[in-house]
């Protein structure tokens, strides 16, 4: 697939400026131009303290949740923690429930977590009437609620106040909450709008010791558990977020939390770093929800017996190793679907079937339109309905495209690049052809895959100590991406595949310097390319460690020949 690479336009004055005043090389000075990041606030991006937090109480409702949950502390009232399955969920509902018990604040704090598979995502009415009859006063949301309108006026009148703290999009109608924490809202003047969560369940923590009076380190302590749900949500890892990430890793690499630890190590990452979290944790936990299991996960955080961590990490390994099992037999299935049919013809692909699972769909999904760079929609058929998962690509508003189609729609939900979808079987051939007739007068065709370049770099320019520097610029993630280089006229030195064909290594050489390359899932080079051509290479930096021996090599992103 033909990509688009579009280079930074550099400003050299600027650069040079960032690198002496901020005493970094000009690499990384370059890239942090290139993010646009305020001189005010490089200090920050390059080293966040504890003091860079914004103050809690100019969150939306912040004195009011607080207030209410002093007053639930001082008449030892009965509390539940009604949270979510995924990693956001589970970290979120982990912090605030630790805290809350930690300092001996109240006591045996209840927990609530949906089954995915049989209750979906946010509050339901069942949940709560179960919810008033073990008897809780109050009812604390995290990562979820604020579209709980119906769910939270049925829990008022069964007797049980709430306290919403969510991060998602607010609708029309606030719910009628005692308090509604969350930086989406309309009259939000918090500085940070995109923090997860577990980001808000934070700052409830933040703001609770503030007024409790209790010491820094004693909110601070459960950044290492903030910092997974943080990266893991994929939120902009930018103001707020970079520094509860960039603090959080630091705890993470010494966390005292018994089921992180034993996660850490049962991945296998020997760095700890936003990609150990994204590949080697976030997986794990989010098996658990997608396997209809998220209290395991919950349990591992919340565990202090060596010998129930060890079990329960083992129970979230064989779930992840199910889930991916699932996930490649639906993808099979699916990417033969598409080949038969010729569905890569279309503006938007389409494609169901029976025992699919609800967990998995939407992972594979994302695989798909990361193949075919086109929107995509996986549905799993039930009798006669039809209920799915979707991803699009930048520059197509999926969900805004779904309204257009609500006559064939019974109810959908997500944002412009992901959604949840459920419709009737019947009527599945008519919403895909509406679909595909929006997709195709918005041009979807034509919208091409875009790379972004930091810089233009020769192998003569790169050593072990530049290439290290790149971890100053950590965590990456979405809006921080890892830095990406041009490298031009690159003669092959060598080339092979590996993995059955499905990657490719080479070795490249400029002059007399020569630099190991990897494309993964890159098959089709090892038939375009051969030794002795001259190539053109986007990719980012890394040193790879290989039988205890470091190189310096491209992860390959794109590649051309060289004109």
């Amino acid at each position: 697939m033909k990509k688009e690479w579009q280079l930074y336009e550099t400003n050299e004055e600027e650069i040079q400026k960032i690198s002496k005043k901020y005493n970094v090389n000009k690499l990384i000075a370059l890239v942090i131009s290139n993010r646009k990041i305020k001189e005010k606030d490089i200090p920050i991006f390059l080293s966040p303290t504890r003091n860079d937090f914004h103050n809690p109480f100019l969150m939306p409702d912040m004195e009011k949740a607080v207030d209410r949950i002093l007053k639930a502390i001082k008449n030892k009232e009965k509390v539940i923690i009604y949270g979510d399955y995924d990693v956001d969920g589970i970290t979120s509902t982990t912090v605030l429930k630790r805290f809350l018990e930690d300092h001996k604040l109240l006591e045996n704090v209840g927990v609530y977590i949906p089954n995915r598979l049989e209750e979906g995502y946010g509050l339901n009415k069942d949940a709560i009437e179960k919810i008033s009859n073990e008897k809780y006063n109050l009812m604390i949301t995290v990562d979820c609620g604020i579209t709980g309108v119906e769910e939270i006026e049925y829990a008022k009148k069964l007797g049980i106040e709430t306290i919403v703290t969510d991060h998602h999009e607010v609708g029309e109608i606030l719910p009628d909450a005692i308090a509604v924490v969350d930086c989406k809202r309309k009259d939000n003047q918090y500085p940070c709008r995109d923090l997860a969560g577990v980001g808000v369940a934070f700052k409830l923590i933040q703001a609770l010791s503030i007024k409790l009076e209790l010491k820094d380190d004693e909110y601070l302590k459960y950044l290492d558990i903030v910092c997974i749900g943080t990266i893991s949500d994929i939120v902009p890892l930018v103001d707020e977020n970079r520094v509860i990430t960039k603090l959080g890793l630091m705890l993470v690499r010494q966390t005292k939390n018994m089921g992180l630890k034993s996660l850490l190590i049962s991945s296998g990452f020997k760095k700890i770093d936003s990609t150990t979290i994204s590949f080697g944790i976030a997986p794990k936990i989010n098996a658990c929800g997608r396997m209809g299991h998220a209290f395991d996960a919950l349990n591992l955080f919340l565990s202090n017996d060596i010998y129930e961590v060890n079990e329960l990490t083992k129970k979230l390994n064989e779930y992840n190793s199910i889930r991916q099992e699932k996930e490649r037999k639906i993808y099979q299935e699916a990417i033969e679907q598409i080949e038969s049919k010729k569905l890569y013809e279309k503006n938007v692909i389409v494609v169901g079937g029976k025992n699919w699972h609800h967990g998995v769909i939407g992972i594979v999904s994302s695989k798909i339109t990361d193949f075919y760079f086109k929107p995509s929609i996986l549905l799993c058929y039930e009798k006669e309905t039809a209920k799915g998962s979707g991803r699009s690509i930048p520059g197509f508003d999926l969900h805004d495209a779904l309204m257009q189609c609500s006559d064939t729609i019974e109810k959908f939900g997500g944002h412009s690049m992901a959604i949840g979808i459920t419709l009737n079987k019947e009527n599945v051939s008519k919403f895909a052809d509406e679909l595909e007739n929006i997709a195709e007068k918005e041009e979807v065709s034509k919208i091409t895959p875009i790379i972004k370049i930091d810089g233009k770099l020769s192998l003569s320019e790169i050593n072990r100590e530049v290439v290290e520097s790149i971890n100053l610029l950590e965590p990456f993630g979405e809006g921080n991406r890892m830095p990406i280089f041009l490298f031009k006229n690159l003669k092959i030195d060598s080339i092979r595949s590996l993995s059955n064909g499905k990657h490719i290594k080479m070795t490249l050489k400029e002059n007399n310097d020569i630099i190991d390359a990897i494309g993964f899932n890159m098959e089709n080079l090892s038939n375009e390319l051969k030794i002795g051509d001259k190539i053109d290479v986007v990719g980012t930096l890394e040193i790879n460690t290989f039988n205890g021996v470091d190189t310096i090599q491209i992860n390959i992103q794109d590649t051309m020949k060289s004109l």
